[in-house]
């Protein structure tokens, strides 16, 4: 129920907020016209940061869970925000250069 309320209010923050920048020429405003690679830049980093709670969320109640396994929850852990980081970095490089 969580996951689509989240979608919902997605939906609809980029139909009200994200919509009418996109409608705009380039020209018809002083050059502050937001670009829909800013916009693929923030869902990536919204996605990214969920994602990493969501996985600092296992990891804590994991050691909760098992105590005596601290080292290689946190050996994965870290490794898993790593990955999760780089996809961040790979769409702000892509966004940058492309």
């Amino acid at each position: 129920m969580k996951m689509l309320a989240f979608l919902v209010f997605m939906l609809v923050f980029l139909t009200v907020f994200v919509g009418p920048v996109l409608a705009q020429d380039k020209g018809s405003s002083g050059g502050g016209v937001l670009d829909l690679s800013a916009i693929g830049m923030g869902l990536a980093a919204a996605g990214c940061g969920i994602a990493q709670s969501n996985a600092l969320r296992a990891a804590c109640e994991g050691v909760s869970r098992n105590p005596g396994s601290t080292d290689t929850i946190r050996l994965f852990t870290i490794l898993g925000l790593a990955f999760i980081e780089f996809l961040a970095l790979l769409t702000f490089v892509y966004v940058a250069f492309f």
